[in-house]
């Protein structure tokens, strides 16, 4: 937001008078974009949660349970995580979705004996500090899903970009996106954006990328030589120093996928992210 200074010679200036004009224009504009969208994307509800040491085989009960009967299909789907390095070791990351911000109105609540589980059959078994949640955006056009699949593990990249660069770092996610769409198909991903991103937290865009077994996190997909034979030799070099330019950092987590705690299963469908 430019901040433009009031004094006597800019108010009776007829330039202050557009100025005046031109900014109301810039605040209506974002009004006016809401009212002509009205499509709905897809949107996942990440909470983490945290089991107290002492009472992690009650937790997971609790959750299990609770997720069969409230979260076992439709929008409010789940499927829950264990993540295994970084400071969330250890914890359980619960994952809602995808659903239209619109279905929220209708969530499992009290009325339907939800709340009164969770309260009782979950939540006293977790720390204090347990329950921090995030809404991430499916971005459909970045992504690549080209068959289906059932999750087993995910690498989770979690980008920090600098204020105002998002639009600059999509743009470069799309030549990656085209490198892989032409040069290794089969390869699946899938990138969201946090729907209200924190610049104290640093976590704006997330990268997932879906793999079995643990070598695949050290394998060499020779992706270096496909980009530039997409973009032109010495292409790649031109390709970090943009990103580095556009980021302030990452954070890399490897979540398992506990099935049995979840209430749906790992199997993904084409269909389910378009």
């Amino acid at each position: 937001m430019i901040l433009l200074q009031k004094n006597r010679h800019l108010k009776t200036n007829p330039i202050w008078d557009l100025l005046k004009k031109a900014a109301l224009i810039v605040l209506l504009i974002p009004f006016i974009g809401l009212s002509q969208n009205t499509a709905e994307y897809g949107v996942f509800e990440n909470a983490i949660l945290r089991a107290n040491p002492a009472q992690v085989t009650q937790f997971e009960q609790g959750l299990m349970a609770h997720n069969k009967k409230f979260h076992g299909n439709g929008p409010y789907a789940t499927r829950v995580y264990w993540i295994s390095n970084g400071p969330n070791t250890g914890s359980y990351v619960w994952v809602m979705g995808p659903f239209p911000w619109s279905s929220l109105d209708n969530r499992p609540t009290q009325k339907d004996g939800h709340d009164d589980d969770w309260n009782t059959n979950v939540a006293p078994y977790t720390t204090a500090d347990s329950g921090h949640t995030s809404y991430w955006r499916f971005e459909a056009e970045m992504s690549r899903f080209p068959k289906d699949f059932t999750i087993k593990n995910m690498e989770v990249n979690y980008w920090d970009m600098k204020r105002g660069k998002m639009n600059d770092a999509k743009a470069l996610v799309k030549k990656i996106n085209k490198v892989y769409a032409d040069k290794s198909p089969e390869e699946t991903y899938g990138i969201y954006t946090n729907e209200f991103s924190s610049t104290k937290e640093g976590r704006d865009m997330a990268v997932i990328s879906f793999f079995d077994k643990s070598s695949w996190l050290g394998r060499d997909n020779n992706f270096v030589s496909k980009y530039e034979s997409v973009y032109g030799k010495s292409s790649w070099a031109t390709f970090l120093k943009d990103w580095m330019a556009l980021t302030d950092g990452v954070e890399t987590e490897i979540w398992i996928l506990r099935p049995e705690l979840s209430g749906i299963s790992g199997d993904v469908k084409v269909s389910e992210r378009k």
